[in-house]
């Protein structure tokens, strides 16, 4: 019984490579033709935009604290109506190992990943994306998603102005 094993055990591999042999090789010539990734397919970070055109990206932070490689930083700042944005925003692809944590991480759909794929390069610095570089013009995946239109954050009126919203209620009324 363990001869007829050892004999299955070798004769097996020889005949999936017998098999194979005579079929046709699937290559593609890379630089002339591109091959398509997957739906799902983790690539190349972006920031994208709301319906509005403003910046999704409220700066809270919640992307680089999720990251395990510690490669997004950004300083958040304050325009004149509240709205909060990043100043600026930085990642480095160098150090990123494109597991998606921070998308998912990202409450107003700021940063979303892409299929691209070609981030190559020799130099060590043209790998760090600034803002500027990652900003794109469109909504991304989800066009209709508006973080401050529906989080129900009235950005310019206080707490309790917006429409259905009663006021604060004061603490020290209720102390005898």
């Amino acid at each position: 019984m363990s001869l007829w094993r050892d004999i299955k055990g070798t004769i097996q591999p020889f005949w999936v490579t017998l098999r194979y042999l005579f079929c046709r090789p699937v290559t593609i010539c890379y630089p002339e033709q591109k091959q398509t990734p997957a739906p799902r397919y983790r690539g190349r970070l972006i920031l994208t935009r709301d319906p509005d055109g403003e910046e999704r990206c409220v700066a809270c932070y919640l992307c680089s604290a999720a990251c395990p490689v510690d490669c997004i930083s950004m300083q958040a700042t304050e325009r004149e109506d509240g709205r909060r944005y990043a100043a600026w925003f930085r990642i480095n692809f160098s150090r990123c190992i494109f597991c998606g944590l921070c998308t998912e991480a990202c409450p107003t759909l700021a940063i979303q990943m892409t299929a691209d794929y070609e981030l190559a390069t020799r130099e060590l610095l043209q790998v760090v994306y600034e803002k500027d570089e990652l900003l794109i013009d469109g909504c991304g995946k989800n066009a209709q998603y508006n973080f401050y239109r529906l989080a129900g954050i009235g950005v310019a009126a206080p707490r309790g102005a917006n429409p259905g919203e009663s006021p604060p209620e004061d603490i020290k009324s209720n102390l005898p």
